[in-house]
């Protein structure tokens, strides 16, 4: 992969300032390799984010062609991996080793698969510490809506926490291996200022604006009461929208989910709580779903075409 300077400020926007399903051991993560670089402590030149992955000479070019050609296809199920950092827009591997994937992406994926002919039943194979609250509900509604088309499996296999459980809550089941972790329920935004720093170097940022929030959570000065309050706002508004959205995925009440306080649970601990369906490892989940399908043949499996076509209404219609 080659190097190329990254647009650091950039990265940093989709970081801190906006509400983050994300485990704090991930916000830190990537945290530890933003900072030293936004405050001019580190000057090497690491991959670059902005690369995505190479799409070979004989891709199509079309988005969903190009993910039916390279869909994983065992059996009767597509295996669709949802690993790394969870981001709204097309993924990369990222200049700490930390695959991304995007929302985007898994729901292109997801839609190959429903039109797949040769798929009967979709999983899901997860681990990750969550990401952007940005985008994280239109895919998990599309998944939960999806499974009206094919059944979507979860498996978990070792992480769904925070925006990788709200994906998982949508769809029809949710398989855990027996080491697994999920949950971590909860909104996160982090801010940072700089302001001091700049002082102790002489350095004055004189800003200009219009509109009383036009200047929220700038780092080059304290953060203002008026900041912090629509800090509030916007985390009540994505904390509401995870909680009730798992509550009527799984079928429990909101306040059971509220009484997680976003707790990362192990997979005994999560069944206990209705948070997964059942304990079991990843191969022998998928052998299980498997065997279900074995000796399926073309008259006995829903007609392809119909599947086809519920698929591309059901894509337009989430997209209106």
């Amino acid at each position: 992969m080659s190097h190329a300077m990254i647009n650091y400020p950039h990265i940093a926007a989709m970081v801190f300032n906006t509400p983050l399903y994300a485990t704090p051991d991930l916000v830190q993560a990537v945290r530890s390799v933003l900072e030293p670089r936004l405050l001019g402590r580190a000057t090497d030149l690491p991959p670059t984010l902005g690369q995505g992955l190479p799409d070979g000479p004989a891709m199509a070019h079309d988005p969903e062609e190009r993910e039916m050609q390279n869909l994983k296809v065992v059996g009767r199920l597509a295996i669709i991996p949802v690993h790394g950092v969870l981001v709204a827009r097309r993924g990369q591997i990222n200049a700490a080793c930390e695959e991304l994937v995007s929302y985007e992406r898994l729901r292109t994926q997801i839609n190959a698969a429903l039109r797949h002919e040769m798929v009967e039943e979709i999983v899901l194979d997860f681990h990750t510490g969550g990401g952007h609250a940005m985008g994280c509900k239109e895919l998990a509604d599309f998944i939960r809506a999806s499974t009206a088309v094919k059944p979507i499996t979860a498996l978990v296999n070792f992480a769904a926490y925070s925006a990788g459980y709200y994906l998982a809550a949508a769809c029809s089941k949710i398989i855990a291996s027996p080491t697994a972790g999920v949950g971590s329920i909860g909104v996160i935004i982090e801010t940072y200022e700089v302001s001091r720093m700049e002082e102790e170097m002489g350095i004055t940022f004189n800003t200009f604006f219009r509109g009383d929030h036009k200047n929220d959570l700038t780092p080059h000065e304290p953060i203002t009461d008026q900041a912090v309050a629509e800090i509030d706002r916007r985390l009540d508004e994505a904390y509401a929208s995870f909680t009730e959205s798992v509550a009527e995925y799984r079928g429990i009440k909101v306040n059971d989910v509220m009484a997680t306080e976003a707790r990362l649970y192990t997979a005994n601990d999560a069944l206990g709580a209705r948070l997964i369906d059942d304990i079991a490892p990843a191969q022998d989940a998928l052998d299980g779903i498997a065997q279900a399908y074995a000796g399926s043949s073309t008259n006995q499996s829903r007609s392809s075409r119909s599947i086809r076509a519920q698929a591309r209404a059901l894509d337009a219609s989430c997209r209106l």
